[in-house]
């Protein structure tokens, strides 16, 4: 993968009071219901509308910035930080990575200017490494950004000043900035932030035809497979066009579904011509069609194509990806994952011990939530994992959380 999230730190948004959050290729988000973990997909969520619409159109849909922030603790905050550290452009490094960091303040003293309504400032910074040595550095604050180019070794600081807009986002503003003030740097953490993607298949969607002329559509602009599947017809007979990545996906679907012999593809005429899905089931005398398959059959279908994409974002992030799967096919999903995550970077979510059980330390954030209502994430640092699994005899890592062992019990009246 040419570059990753490395961390991401986030201060009063949702649940999140403080917390600091290690990322890898796959990163797996395990808690019970309630402690956040959507959550931290909601702050990608923010980022990307921010990108898309400006800072205050994105906390509006939200509700304004009351509704976004942390509701527990004695008294509201006045601040909100997202902070992220990656190496997304051409020189960074795990040691000398980019860094975008947004603070958004909240005055509760009533402006004119505002309409009598509470006022908001919004700083920005983004840092990131150059040639020979060379780093750069943007800062945003009230009307003025600033440019920046660092050279420590010498000993000073080059640097021009510019206006923007009081509550213009820097990720959606400088982008436009020419190449030798950072533009290229800032607009690429913008596309990849942009590209972000939650992946949820919503079945009913997923079972319906596609017109013909989506496919066209498809293979033209490049176009992705739809956050919800609905599109899944459309993207699987596009997939079915190289036979090798094809053949690999059917076979995964065999293994997993026993019944399961090949799948195939019904063209429908008309005013408009469609392609849906059919399924070839050993001892029936004609196809299934994918309306009248199983929930599970649908949602794995939904997630092998996702985890097929050989052009895919960024990041995405999966939402209970274990929902409606048969244990048997946890270990494909997590193999696949792990290879998936050479081209595009996972955040998943999960509560489930027997998908929890299939993966390794470094790969899972166990997610807890304090008295205060504040999600703890992690609750436990990859090392201390390592540790009680040594301890343990090596058992698997659900069991060890499930039983408590590793926090987030869900034994009980919490099942």
């Amino acid at each position: 993968m040419p570059g990753q999230l490395l961390e991401l730190h986030v201060e009063n948004f949702r649940s999140l009071r403080d917390v600091t959050i290690p990322l890898g290729p796959l990163t797996v988000l395990v808690g019970a219901n309630g402690v956040g973990k959507s959550n931290v997909l909601k702050v990608f969520d923010l980022l990307a509308d921010i990108i898309r619409t400006d800072l205050e159109p994105a906390l509006e849909t939200r509700g304004g910035f009351d509704e976004v922030a942390f509701w527990g603790g004695p008294k509201p905050p006045t601040t909100l930080r997202i902070r992220l550290k990656a190496t997304w452009t051409t020189h960074s490094s795990p040691n000398a990575p980019d860094e975008y960091d947004l603070k958004v303040r909240r005055y509760s003293a009533p402006s004119n200017r505002d309409n009598g309504r509470y006022r908001l400032t919004r700083s920005e910074s983004f840092q990131f490494k150059r040639t020979r040595g060379k780093g750069r550095r943007i800062t945003v604050s009230g009307e003025r950004a600033t440019v920046a180019d660092t050279r420590s070794s010498a000993g000073f600081e080059d640097s021009s000043e510019f206006g923007i807009q009081r509550l213009s986002s820097g990720l959606s503003t400088l982008p436009r900035l020419a190449k030798t003030e950072g533009g290229a740097e800032v607009s690429l953490v913008a596309d990849q932030l942009s590209s972000f993607r939650v992946f949820d298949v919503n079945v009913d969607a997923a079972r319906q035809p596609t017109r013909i002329e989506h496919l066209a559509r498809l293979a033209q602009r490049n176009d992705k497979l739809s956050s919800n599947a609905e599109n899944l017809a459309a993207f699987l007979l596009l997939l079915s066009q190289d036979e090798d990545r094809w053949q690999r996906l059917v076979d995964d679907a065999c293994s997993v579904l026993p019944q399961l012999a090949d799948i195939t593809f019904v063209h429908t005429g008309g005013s408009a011509e469609h392609v849906s899905i059919a399924l070839r089931e050993r001892g029936l005398r004609r196809p299934t069609a994918l309306a009248d398959a199983s929930y599970g059959t649908v949602r794995l279908l939904g997630l092998l194509a996702l985890l097929y994409d050989p052009d895919p974002p960024a990041l995405t992030c999966v939402e209970e990806i274990d929902h409606g799967l048969h244990p048997q096919a946890l270990q494909l999903i997590v193999e696949r994952l792990r290879e998936a995550s050479a081209l595009t970077q996972f955040i998943v979510v999960t509560h489930s011990p027997a998908l929890t059980d299939r993966l390794l330390p470094e790969e899972i954030v166990i997610c807890e939530r304090d008295d205060d209502g504040a999600s703890l994430i992690p609750a436990i640092t990859t090392g201390d994992v390592r540790a009680i699994v040594e301890e343990s005899g090596d058992l698997p890592l659900g069991e060890l959380w499930f039983s408590g062992v590793l926090g987030g019990d869900l034994t009980g009246d919490e099942l």
